[in-house]
């Protein structure tokens, strides 16, 4: 058996092949910034697979003419949904894990899988009659705003989703999808989030602390390409991690001081009497003064969690994603923590960052957690 392309750099390879930013191997070499031994071993190992082509040749800038790759022509879909309490996020991808198409459609969790489901099939059903009509469904992924058991899919105690505990979604999602028998992973929205920042980013970062700060908070440690899952496969909770400054507020999860009281999106809406995050994010672009401290200072609460998972794993990066991601106050002041609470060995070096894959992080993360799956399936 052929030995397995890292994830990082497969994805990466396929992207800049699919976005014309790379037509050649050492296009690939300059780009990914690797030994060309490497781009070799992945160029030959992705020809063996079926999914490239070299043929032809470049204009040449001095020496010989580059042989052109592409990706070939491959039919079939993967269908995959972020979902959070009052949207979701609905994409479209090719084989090879390439995002073709997103929307955004209102949901609400709440209403149960059933419908929620339901509203995902239909918005794909769309995209796929305006992007792929007729091409197979080869997966379906859902990432979901609540802690979930992998791989077996298992919802476990969500705080933010009521009706949903103990239940078995991708269950649901074959019924849905007409009785689909090809692979249906379901997963954490922060940990599917945290895979597609980590295959969108440089190689550079070998471990990266990834946070998902919207209406909720949630966070996963990604090593090496792998996500770190815990005996349970529930690691990355640090939305109950107790704060102080919390003022001892009751979370949804039933205890009080919790991060997500103090640091989420609901948590500033409520603060602040806001309808939701589009009116804070409004007014800290207006440069509301209150508006503006209170978002720092739930951004500063946020590297106060953080500061000790960083002094104890010592990461290469942490990454803020999801909406507050989007607010500079939000993460300055995480940062600003961080560096004042981690030990100056830990920090040196560390990057710390708005995520790059922004609101289609998850999206691309399932792209890759499917394909895993289908190779395992036929190894």
């Amino acid at each position: 058996m052929q030995p397995s392309i890292p994830a990082t750099l497969r994805e990466q390879t396929l992207g800049l092949l699919s976005s014309g930013a790379a037509t050649s191997r050492s296009d690939l070499v300059e780009a990914l910034r690797v030994a060309p031994s490497t781009v070799t071993a992945v160029v030959r190992r992705l020809i063996e697979e079926g999914v490239l082509l070299e043929e032809g040749v470049g204009r040449s800038t001095g020496g010989r003419r580059p042989r052109i790759l592409r990706l070939r022509a491959t039919d079939g879909v993967l269908a995959v949904a972020e979902l959070g309490g009052r949207h979701a996020r609905v994409g479209l991808l090719s084989p090879a894990g390439v995002l073709r198409r997103a929307e955004e459609v209102p949901i609400d969790i709440a209403a149960g899988p059933e419908q929620v489901f339901g509203a995902f099939k239909e918005t794909f059903t769309r995209l796929q009659a305006a992007d792929a009509p007729g091409q197979p469904l080869l997966g379906v992924g859902v990432a979901l705003p609540g802690p979930v058991e992998f791989p077996g899919g298992r919802v476990v105690g969500p705080a933010r989703m009521p009706g949903w505990s103990g239940l078995d979604p991708a269950r649901h999602l074959s019924t849905v999808f007409d009785g689909f028998a090809g692979p249906v992973l379901v997963d954490n929205d922060a940990k599917a989030a945290g895979i597609g920042e980590y295959v969108t980013r440089s190689l550079a970062a070998r471990d990266m602390i990834y946070v998902k700060a919207g209406t909720g908070i949630g966070a996963c440690l990604v090593s090496d390409g792998q996500i770190y899952r815990g005996g349970g496969g529930l690691s990355g909770d640090v939305t109950h991690v107790r704060v102080a400054d919390s003022g001892e507020r009751q979370c949804s999860c039933g205890s009080r001081g919790c991060l997500e009281t103090v640091a989420s999106g609901a948590a500033l809406a409520r603060e602040l009497s806001a309808p939701g995050l589009p009116d804070i994010m409004v007014a800290v672009a207006d440069g509301d003064p209150a508006v503006v401290t209170a978002v720092r200072q739930a951004g500063r609460l946020l590297g106060v969690a953080l500061s000790g998972l960083v002094n104890f794993l010592n990461p290469d990066a942490v990454v803020i994603g999801g909406a507050l991601s989007s607010l500079g106050v939000y993460v300055a002041a995480t940062k600003g923590v961080l560096y004042e609470r981690c030990l100056p060995s830990m920090t040196e070096s560390l990057s710390i960052e708005a995520s790059v894959a922004g609101p289609d992080a998850a999206l691309v993360g399932l792209g890759q957690l499917l394909r895993t799956a289908a190779d395992a399936r036929t190894s």
